[in-house]
């Protein structure tokens, strides 16, 4: 049944995907900024609807409360990465647009990576380092301004559930030196989705928004140990049994 199930999932995005992605690309033409964002949120909306009707995934959140709020406010997102899944249910979650900090490799992916081409995302080349960073602060800075948050992934890559990545400073960097508050995120998607996995498995998926934390003042370093102090804790707290 999780085999049928996921490849019923799968279909339903591939059929979706496409006609959507065409929509948005022609839409681009004449609309961009929020308004393009939010037809990009309809779909993944969607997939978020087609894991909780076709694979038995459901989602709990906890600490809505502690979003910045005001039309304008800013906040840099550091989220747990265990899957494909919390790239795609954190729009659905958010007040605001989110603008992704990724590889620009992905924008090759056909019709999904052509329609997030169209949107203010941040786009790297890992390979320029120094550079690259100079433009994820370029862009975050007016992003953020005009009141889309940022989201970034600090350990980089998904990690199996029940363990722990490296989780690198640049999400704090970014706050510092724009003034936004950073939000720590704990997802526990690896129960329901496992890392690269095709087949998923039906359960909860509980997400955790933690206190915004100022960055005025701060040390990149020592605001990044006290964000991953905070998602690590509270990811043993909604997830025990991947912790024994």
């Amino acid at each position: 049944m999780p085999l049928l199930r996921s490849v019923l999932h799968a279909l339903w995005m591939l059929v979706t995907v496409i006609p959507w992605a065409i929509i948005m690309l022609v839409a681009s033409i004449w609309r961009r900024g929020p308004p393009l964002y939010w037809m990009a949120a309809r779909w993944l909306g969607w997939a978020v609807a087609g894991a909780r009707v076709l694979l038995g995934i459901q989602v709990r959140v906890q600490g809505m409360e502690h979003l910045p709020t005001g039309a304008t406010s800013a906040a840099v997102l550091l989220v747990k990465h265990q899957s494909t899944f919390e790239t795609f249910l954190m729009p659905t979650l958010m007040p605001h647009p989110l603008a992704y900090v990724f590889k620009k490799e992905l924008l090759q992916v056909p019709f999904f990576g052509w329609a997030m081409g169209r949107l203010d995302m941040v786009h790297i080349d890992r390979r320029d380092g120094a550079r690259a960073f100079a433009k994820v602060v370029a862009q975050g800075r007016k992003l953020l301004a005009q009141g889309v948050w940022v989201i970034m992934f600090p350990e980089g890559t998904r990690v199996p559930r029940g363990q722990k990545g490296t989780y690198k400073s640049g999400g704090t960097r970014l706050a510092i030196q724009t003034g936004a508050p950073v939000v720590p995120v704990a997802v526990t998607s690896a129960k329901c989705w496992p890392r690269k996995a095709f087949i998923k498995v039906p359960g909860v998926v509980d997400v955790s928004i933690g206190p915004a934390i100022p960055s005025v003042g701060r040390q990149a370093d020592e605001l990044m140990q006290e964000v991953e102090a905070w998602i690590e804790a509270e990811m043993r707290r909604l997830d025990p049994e991947a912790y024994r």
